[in-house]
This record gives structure tokens, sequence and C-alpha cells, in this order.
């Protein structure tokens, strides 16, 4: 069988240089185009000038840390980024979900573990393989009455008309939500669905990005907000109304 050869973007945010050097070899060997950036300002100012495809982006960098390069960065545009850190803990792992990081790897790593995680990433992205295809028919999920739609070959969320920034893992549990409407998961299931880990006990990332999410939704009209639903002591349900229930909807149909 003919190798499919996945080209694509990088920049390697990493203030050390043999790092660095090692990062863009397995980078370069697997057909990626790579810059590189060895401080976290610049790693933010070249983020936000080019269009990467992936950014790696190490944890302790001098100046901006690249946690705080992460939660900039996702403030403004949705390139998928992997932390890279020695910090292997559990607490650290939640920390960089929560600043909107895509994944998470320790150091040392493997290489072909690091480059089979950016390419189940570039998937996501660039052709969303993990969900199911539509047709023309379903090319925008939810129904007509709803404010929200989902466009998913433009990965576009549309509010009321409006276009919302979602981060890649704010899409992605917003369309797993919205692809099983009204069918109630636990944060364990939506943690293991959208961010493709074992479960780890705490899915306080979870948590935060369905709040980012609703905040977002809510900016444009509360109704939209008001679909994802809280289930105490279980978890979150997607409800997209019924024609005649939008006028019912009331703010405390969610809470942040």
């Amino acid at each position: 069988m003919e190798r499919v050869v996945m080209t694509y973007r990088a920049l390697i945010a990493e203030d050390e240089e043999r790092m660095r050097r090692l990062l863009r070899m397995y980078l370069q060997a697997d057909s990626a185009a790579a810059d590189e950036a060895d401080n976290g300002e610049d790693a933010l100012t070249m983020a936000l000038a080019q269009d990467y495809d992936i950014v790696l982006l190490d944890w302790m960098m001098p100046g901006i840390s690249g946690l705080e390069v992460c939660q900039l960065l996702k403030c403004m545009k949705s390139t998928p980024v992997i932390l890279l850190t020695a910090h292997g803990d559990e607490s650290y792992r939640i920390k960089g979900f929560e600043a909107g990081a895509d994944d998470y790897v320790s150091k040392p790593f493997s290489p072909r573990e690091l480059i089979c995680r950016i390419h189940a990433i570039l998937k996501r992205t660039k052709t969303d393989l993990r969900l199911p295809d539509y047709n023309s028919s379903a090319h925008k999920i939810m129904s007509p009455f709803s404010p929200v739609s989902i466009e998913h070959h433009a990965r576009r969320v549309m509010v009321e008309g409006s276009e919302i920034s979602l981060t890649l893992k704010e899409y992605d549990l917003l369309r797993f939500l919205a692809m099983n409407e009204r069918k109630t998961f636990s944060r364990e299931e939506l943690f293991i669905e959208v961010w493709k880990h074992e479960p780890s006990g705490d899915y306080r990332t979870v948590d935060s990005h369905i709040k980012r999410i609703r905040e977002k939704m809510h900016a444009v009209t509360p109704v939209a907000s008001q679909m994802i639903t809280t289930v105490w002591g279980i978890g979150y349900r997607f409800d997209p109304p019924a024609p005649n229930d939008r006028e019912q909807l009331s703010p405390e149909y969610f809470h942040f």
C-alpha cells in the first residue's frame, strides 16, 4: 500500500537549542516545514502572524511561559497546540488543558508518539476523520429553528448567523454533544471521547470548556447557551429547542 504523506507547517517554541534541533529533525523527517522560536514573546508573535497547522510549545520558557502563550493564542486563534513539559503529574496536565492546549506530552517522549499525536490532531483539523461523514442533507448540524448551526466541513459554528470563535477542543466538544442531542454524557465520557485520554479522575477541564462555549454563545444570544444543559451529578446534555420553546427558555436554564 502506498504511504500517504501528510505535509504541514509547524512552529517549534522551545528555549533549549538541542531540543529544538531534535524536534526540527523529527518534523522534517515527517515532511513538515518547521519554524523556530526560543522564547515566549517570539513564539506568540509568530503564531499570531502565521497560519501554522500545529504549535509545539514548551511550558517553561524565558519571558512569557508556554502556558501563557497558549492562553493568549487561544483567545485569538484556534491553532492547535501541543504542550511539551517535564511536568507529567495530573495537576499540570489539567492546567494545560484548561489553558486551551489540544494535547500534552511529557519529557522525555518518544519521537514516534509525538508524530502520531500530531497526525491525530491534523486529521481532526484538516479532514475531521474521527467524526462521521455527512452528505449535503446534513451539511449543517441543527434544525432550521435552532439558533446554532455547525458547519462541519469548515469547522465553523454560527449563532444567529454570526460566527463564534472556538478553540479546537471547544469545537470538538460542542459538535460531539450536538451530534448526540438529548443524550446525557458524564464528564468522564466526554473527556475520553473528545480528548482521547484515559480516565484521570479529574475532569475540570470539561467544565471549563463548557463554560467558555456557553459564554461565547451567550454573547450572541442567551438562547444558544441554554442549549447545553447541566445534568447535576452526572454531566452534560445538548438540548436544541423545539419550534415553540425559544421564548420559554430563561437564564436559570444554565449555569456558568
